[in-house]
């Protein structure tokens, strides 16, 4: 699908049956009243596909790939049936919504012919990087081009209603865009136009697994493509010219000894011709990957016990946030308990899951629940205050600003209630859900919406005053310095705009961005689920250091006395140093650290996905107490006066001695 460069859309294995017709469009041609064509991208068997001109936007030059499909089938119940499923798979790829996936616009028919209208991607497949290329890619490049394929792999794997098996990885069917980020292509629609023809076989020879010779597919096979890929990416040998599975006959090392043992041998797990001998998903592989980066470094990791763990362990669980009621990847007790010499001054109890992080104003407590409330709660006894619902969960934290408290939901909507009853005074509506967290300043509101723009908002009456494209769902929380706006997008980027929404400078991390940036000193610090922790020149956006994690970061930093502290889902909270990125120390918990730690006089407080509350020295990152509730835990703590207050997915809320 998508951007399409003339190299792989050329296919070598297709023909056209005898006597049939093949006339390209001519430049000029307008296909609907409204796509020019300007020229010719690439022509196969069964298709072509062509840069056009969209005319709905005569003002602006808006440039898109329309891909052809001919449908020479001879039976009128054949061609009928073909139509039908080319519509259902197109309509599939326009749910697709992933920053490596390009936007499907449009789709239709003219008589022989079905077209599929699509976003326009510059840049260059890697087949045509290796043409140009002599010298072997750097191993750290490939491990990240596999990392970004993983990524959007898994999201395809997951997709509902329906999974997507991509069915065709190659190099050439992989761009690398003028970002350096990678972007999938031909998701081969036209297989549909392909039904029935003797000899066809989805897929690539070389790439391809054996299962899918025999018409069978599956996630699987899509992690042995990727082996493929990345053999081709580190040897040079381009598998079409071997013998169908034999990779176990061409060592990567034999060819390219800079590549370490650990990479080699994920390579080797993914190329098993046995299904089951390989990782089971791309979620598996993502993680193996990320387990043999140095942290810190971003360069490959030789340890020998993780090369042991990487290719005899049992395929690891995804990553990330997981959903409402579903299973931690570390489970915690059924029930909460003092472990530490600690007890709860108190628990409230929610109808379900907490994951926002509380807010504090007025001698309340206030957060959000998956049981649609918004909650206030006397800070000092436990007791409900007030509670107002929304028409969907709550993910986003509450903030407290005069006298208001603003809230976002997944029902699509912002809400401004009185702080003292619930009393609604208003809400906005977006184009999505609300999982950004609400900041307030200079009378406005700021928040981003997943319908991919960072809103604001007046505080008084809820009127927009401007809103910002931002290219992408955005999940982080704003943050506000001076008379600017800091925040990311699942799209990768880090914005930074004025106080009129215009855009100062943007930069764009490998992965997605759902950490909140903070500031000190003139620098930008935010994490990213290409579990790098990135420092930015706040007036410029260039990336003054890097420290690499082992797995994505969704945890916001926060910065105190000269100290940046942080959490990632490798289960560790690392404590840098904000002018250099070196480690101080790392603190391991038992599960993923999603939290955003939070500092009280001499100790870090965070929450894990092991169910475990922590505090730990500040200086040397040092054990002090934990405490055991009875669920995951991703919200983020605060404290105050002493007192720690962090939501659970147990559905409590607790309050504990800091």
């Amino acid at each position: 699908m998508g951007a399409l460069t003339t190299r792989q859309l050329v296919s070598k294995r297709l023909r056209l049956p005898k006597g049939s017709q093949r006339e390209q469009l001519q430049p000029g041609t307008v296909l609907q009243g409204r796509y020019r064509i300007v020229g010719t991208l690439g022509v196969g068997g069964f298709s072509s596909v062509y840069q056009a001109r969209d005319l709905h936007f005569p003002s602006v030059t808006r440039l898109c790939a329309v891909k052809e499909m001919l449908n020479l089938a001879p039976d009128p119940q054949v061609r009928d049936l073909t139509i039908k499923s080319f519509e259902r798979e197109a309509s599939i790829l326009a749910t697709l919504d992933h920053p490596a996936v390009p936007d499907v616009y449009d789709f239709f028919t003219e008589g022989e012919r079905s077209y599929l209208v699509m976003e326009f991607i510059r840049g260059q497949d890697l087949e045509a990087l290796l043409t140009e290329t002599k010298e072997f890619f750097p191993q750290e490049s490939v491990l990240d081009w596999a990392l970004q394929i993983c990524d959007v792999l898994a999201y395809l794997h997951n997709h509902k209603p329906q999974p997507v098996v991509f069915r065709d990885l190659k190099p050439s069917n992989i761009m690398l865009d003028p970002h350096g980020r990678i972007r999938l292509i031909d998701f081969n629609i036209a297989k549909v136009f392909q039904a029935g023809e003797k000899g066809t076989m989805i897929g690539t020879e070389g790439y391809s697994p054996p299962e899918q010779y025999r018409g069978e597919s599956g996630p699987a096979g899509d992690v042995y493509a990727l082996g493929a890929t990345m053999h081709h990416l580190l040897t040079r040998q381009d598998p079409r010219m071997e013998p169908p599975f034999s990779f176990g006959e061409r060592p990567i090392s034999a060819v390219n000894p800079e590549v370490p043992p650990s990479f080699e041998a994920i390579v080797n797990r993914c190329l098993a011709y046995a299904v089951n001998d390989r990782f089971a998903d791309a979620n598996a592989l993502r993680e193996a990957l990320i387990m043999i980066s140095r942290p810190g470094t971003g360069k490959l990791s030789l340890n020998e016990k993780m090369l042991q763990r990487t290719t005899e362990e049992a395929p690891i669980p995804a990553m990330g946030v997981p959903a409402p009621g579903a299973p931690a990847a570390v489970a915690p007790a059924a029930v909460a308990g003092d472990v530490s010499g600690v007890s709860p001054l108190w628990k409230f109890k929610c109808e379900d899951e907490i994951r926002s992080t509380a807010a504090f104003a007025n001698g309340m407590v206030f957060v959000g629940a998956y049981d649609n409330n918004l909650y206030a709660v006397n800070a000092e006894s436990g007791k409900f205050v007030w509670k107002y619902p929304s028409s969907d969960g709550i993910a986003s934290s509450p903030y407290v600003y005069a006298d208001s408290v603003f809230i976002g939901s997944a029902d699509n909507y912002l809400y401004s209630l009185r702080l003292y009853n619930g009393r609604l005074n208003w809400r906005f509506q977006t184009g999505g859900p609300v999982h950004s967290s609400p900041r307030a300043d200079f009378d406005h509101v700021f928040f981003g919406s997943d319908d991919g723009h960072l809103y604001a908002v007046n505080a008084t009456n809820g009127r927009i005053a401007w809103k910002a494209k931002a290219h992408g769902t955005v999940r982080s929380s704003p943050y506000i310095q001076g008379e600017r706006v800091y925040f990311g997008t699942e799209g990768g980027y880090v914005f930074c705009v004025d106080l009129s929404g215009q855009v100062k400078w943007q930069f764009q991390a490998k992965r997605s961005v759902t950490s909140t940036p903070t500031m000190a000193e003139d620098m930008v610090f935010v994490g990213s689920m290409d579990a790098t922790v990135y420092a930015l020149d706040a007036n410029s956006g260039w990336a003054i250091w890097r420290f690499r994690a082992r797995r994505p970061i969704i945890s916001s930093p926060t910065v105190h006395n000269g100290v940046l502290y942080i959490g990632s889902s490798d289960g560790n909270v690392y404590a840098l140093e904000i002018y250099s990125g070196r480690q101080n120390w790392a603190f391991e918990a038992g599960g993923q650290v999603n939290s955003t730690p939070a500092i009280w006089q001499d100790a870090v407080y965070f929450g894990a996905t092991d169910g475990f509350i922590y505090s730990v020295d500040i200086k040397r990152g040092k054990l002090r107490w934990r405490y055991k509730t009875g669920g995951l835990i991703v919200a983020s703590p605060i404290v105050v006066d002493g007192v720690v207050y962090i939501g659970s997915c147990d559905h409590h809320l607790y309050a504990l001695p800091a």
